[in-house]
């Protein structure tokens, strides 16, 4: 079974790994970010999900809560997980990042497209670009993966 955390657990991608991984029967959420239903059941605010599993929103990942996870999906707007990632993985969880941040090895590629910096270098260059029929050896491996937008 396959401890899973989701970050930003209450939007749009947050919300389809929630329906998509509740039912996976390899995997099991353990942990749920989201800063508008922080406190909340997640049943409360996802009524598809009534009576399958008994998790709160919580409104922040701590170090404690993510080294439960094997892996962290990020569902958080660009520039979030470049800031979180360090953190996710020293507490020994893999991430899989659902925004821009890791789609790039090249950082100024990634500042062209995102006008902006990127705040680790280090990392987005140890990312893997998640798209399996390119790189699927790799993404078995990786820490890091950024997922196809």
């Amino acid at each position: 079974m396959v401890r899973v955390g989701i970050l930003g657990a209450s939007g749009y991608g947050g919300g389809e790994l929630l329906r998509l991984l509740i039912l996976h029967p390899e995997a099991e959420i353990v942990l749920a970010t989201s800063s508008t239903y922080a406190g909340q059941a997640v049943e409360s605010s996802f009524p598809g999900f009534a009576k399958r599993f008994d998790l709160r929103f919580k409104t922040e990942a701590t170090p404690e809560d993510l080294s439960h996870c094997d892996v962290v999906f990020m569902a958080r707007d660009n520039g979030v997980a470049m800031k979180e990632a360090r953190g996710i993985l020293e507490a020994g969880s893999r991430l899989i990042d659902l925004s821009a941040d890791f789609r790039f090895r090249d950082v100024r590629v990634y500042s062209e497209w995102y006008a902006g910096p990127h705040a680790d270098e280090e990392l987005a260059r140890e990312a893997v670009y998640g798209l399996p029929e390119l790189h699927r050896t790799e993404i078995a491996g990786a820490r890091i993966v950024g997922n196809p937008g």
